[in-house]
């Protein structure tokens, strides 16, 4: 295509198709499939079971296990028969981690589902031991989140083969489309659990390789399920939202600030 001097018109390239962009808004989630290199994936697997080696020595303040009821005793989480281990904010003591919020493989496709302007809400590393992962109840993100307006995108990226068998992602389709109300789990846990509520007969297992990418909205209903294989099984959370975006549990602008960047903005 020429413009009106002559030159090459610049068109952008989507990340993602139109069928993927449909896709994603009708189902509330996008299986994405291998992103990353086998090198990068060694590297960062280095780098996860090193902070999760730190966090379990108590040398990391946001280290929770999300199975039992929060807990400043270490021991306590390290112990617990299940464990679904958490470090908030990985990118705050990995460059790593911090530098892939960054990457372009992954912003590309979140900018074709929420714009140009995108911000970070915050990032999380997903735990599941071998033989004692603990399961992440049923539930919508926002639940936990309040966030105003709830257009929030999730990347979920795993740095292990996942199955049904060792916690894959689960997503019921279609059910981003309004919130629920949930309730505590009834296991002590710090979950909320919608799970009594869910047809889990339309439950879609995502399995995926290493180095494998779900992207999903914040209200769609997941899931995954207990570890108990041979597997370790490690998983990296980062939630975007656009800049403008309210915490209706803090009633106030999710300000811009090392905690939340601002990752890409076009003007």
């Amino acid at each position: 295509m020429q413009s009106a001097n002559g030159n090459e018109a610049q068109v952008q390239r989507k990340a993602l198709t139109e069928e993927q962009i449909n896709r994603f808004w009708i189902d509330g989630y996008l299986t994405i499939g291998k992103i990353l290199e086998e090198d990068e994936i060694e590297l960062l697997r280095q780098e996860y079971d090193y902070e999760f080696e730190r966090a379990r020595k108590g040398q990391n303040p946001r280290f929770r296990n999300l199975s039992i009821e929060d807990t400043d005793d270490v021991e306590a989480k390290n112990q617990a028969e299940s464990q679904m281990l958490q470090i908030m904010q990985m990118c705050e003591y990995n460059i790593h981690f911090r530098r892939l919020l960054y990457d372009d493989r992954i912003l590309d496709m979140v900018e074709d589902l929420i714009g140009p302007n995108i911000q970070l809400f915050h990032d999380q590393a997903l735990f599941k031991p071998a033989h004692h992962g603990g399961p992440v109840h049923w539930h919508q993100d926002n639940a936990y989140w309040k966030c105003s307006p709830p257009n929030l995108v999730s990347c979920w990226l795993t740095l292990d083969d996942v199955d049904i068998h060792n916690g894959a992602m689960q997503f019921i389709p279609g059910s981003h489309f309004q919130s629920v109300s949930h309730e505590d789990s009834t296991d002590d846990s710090v979950l909320l659990d919608y799970g009594d509520n869910v047809d889990k007969s339309q439950a879609a297992v995502i399995a995926l390789p290493a180095g494998g990418v779900t992207l999903h909205h914040c209200q769609t209903l997941h899931y995954t399920a207990p570890n108990v294989t041979d597997n370790q099984r490690r998983a990296f959370a980062i939630h975007f939202m656009t800049p403008g975006t309210k915490s209706l549990r803090e009633m106030q602008y999710l300000e811009v600030s090392f905690e939340r960047p601002v990752l890409r903005m076009r003007v």
